[in-house]
């Protein structure tokens, strides 16, 4: 909503709204969250600061609960313990919410059968059923080493992991700068995503690697700092003022992200750099600064021949475009919704003339060769989404099974 003096003249507006959201006869909360860690400490996050907010009146929807038809199977018994492991043990911010629990079906969740048939009701028909393999159906899964060796045979430049929220990115992103480390080179793992948990995925250290974050809250009040020290110094008090009313701005924090990226973007001159986006929509919030910079940086040279007069201008967006400098992973799981958004991401990034390097599907239950019913019958499902990325969306792809 921006600043708050923004909301004066709408303020008994903005009360009644807030009123309402507080109300429990008028409004309810759904969390929504699946079986595993991550997601659900978002959950709880979610339910804390709401709750801050005087939005009491919340439920849990736990969706995806899987229970193993197949005991036998190693795959399908570590998805079950993981699951009633998370379920035995949530936050008591959530642990204490009447719970709504929505088993994993074995057909993808998009159309109105299929949601009619998400909570009960006819199944909707499966237009593929009969191509289902009689034995286990197993990707072709190229090992991330081998992501991570092509990326290695040169000695720098910036990798960004992109995707949707809770595709794994930040799992991914890891996994590759501990492989270039490994490899010998020295890595900076960084983030501009919020919700990140870059150490907590690391659970430790190792040398060579550094790890950062790019924190919206710190580089605005860094910015803020600077800006009041510098343009701030002549100015008397009336002036001072001024000066920091207009950086309260919330244009104010873009700036101060797309300064401390663009000093990102220019270490990886010299090494490498592994940069765990923050979901699609921010990350174009991101490129879009990244954009508006770069045309107002060169505007005033349209026209003119770089090579002549010894003019030559380097944008971090000219950096992005520079496939020698820069390899884009998007990261999608299995499923219509985020390879769907997946595809809407490359075109964008297309569109501003950044070529993805490759795609990477994780958690794919076919690459473990699972017999158990239920998850042989998804396979049908995640096999035509992986047809869909190979068959035009991606250059390259890199196919991750499911880990127990």
């Amino acid at each position: 909503l921006g600043p708050h003096s923004g909301l004066k003249m709408q303020e008994a507006r903005f009360n009644a709204a807030l009123r309402a959201l507080s109300d429990p006869s008028t409004t309810t909360v759904v969390l929504v969250t699946r079986p595993e860690p991550h997601p659900v400490k978002e959950a709880a996050r979610t339910a804390d600061e709401l709750r801050q907010l005087g939005l009491q009146n919340q439920r849990l929807a736990v969706n995806g609960v899987f229970r193993a038809s197949d005991p036998e199977d190693p795959t399908a018994r570590a998805i079950e313990a993981l699951g009633r492991s998370v379920l035995d043990h949530l936050p008591g911010s959530l642990s204490a919410l009447p719970r709504d629990e929505v088993p994993l079906r074995a057909f993808d969740t998009v159309g109105l059968p299929a949601l009619r048939a998400l909570l009960g009701g006819d199944l909707p028909a499966a237009p593929d059923s009969g191509k289902t393999p009689s034995t286990p159906a197993r990707l072709a899964a190229e090992p991330l080493s081998r992501l991570v060796d092509e990326l290695a045979a040169t000695d720098h430049g910036l990798i960004m992991v992109m995707g949707k929220g809770g595709v794994g990115k930040t799992t991914i992103a890891a996994a590759v700068a501990v492989g270039l480390v490994q490899r010998g080179h020295s890595v900076h793992l960084t983030t501009t995503d919020p919700a990140a948990h870059v150490a907590g995925t690391l659970n430790g250290t190792l040398d060579g690697l550094r790890i950062g974050r790019i924190d919206p809250k710190a580089e605005t009040q860094a910015y803020i700092d600077k800006t009041m020290a510098t343009r701030g110094k002549s100015l008397d008090a009336q002036g001072r003022a001024l000066l920091l009313e207009d950086l309260q701005s919330p244009c104010t924090e873009e700036v101060a992200v797309f300064h401390a990226f663009s000093r990102v973007v220019k270490e990886a001159r010299t090494g490498f750099v592994v940069l765990d986006t923050a979901p699609t929509g921010h990350s174009l919030l991101l490129m879009d600064a990244t954009g508006a910079y770069h045309r107002q940086v060169t505007q005033p040279f349209e026209g003119q021949d770089a090579g002549a007069g010894g003019l030559h201008i380097v944008t971090p967006l000219m950096r992005l475009q520079d496939p020698n400098m820069t390899r884009v992973i998007l990261v999608t799981l299995p499923e219509v919704t985020p390879v769907s958004q997946a595809a809407a991401l490359q075109d964008d990034l297309r569109r501003a003339k950044i070529e993805p390097w490759a795609w990477v599907i994780n958690k794919s239950i076919a690459a473990t060769g699972t017999t158990d019913p239920l998850l042989r019958a998804r396979l049908a499902g995640e096999l035509r989404q992986a047809e869909r990325i190979s068959s035009g969306l991606a250059r390259r792809t890199f196919v991750l099974p499911w880990l127990p």
